[in-house]
């Protein structure tokens, strides 16, 4: 078993390249919204 299918990985194809892809896109895609949102509030952008 890897070291990805433990903890809050607990499903089998945890470690699948596939799904990392995803996760990692979800969570790079919520941190650029976030970043983005912030700097809308932040500052009078168009």
């Amino acid at each position: 078993m890897s070291d990805l299918n433990r903890g809050i990985m607990k499903f089998d194809g945890a470690d699948n390249p596939k799904s990392i892809a995803i996760s990692a896109v979800i969570v790079l895609g919520s941190i650029a919204a976030l970043v983005f949102w912030a700097l809308q509030s932040a500052y009078a952008l168009g």
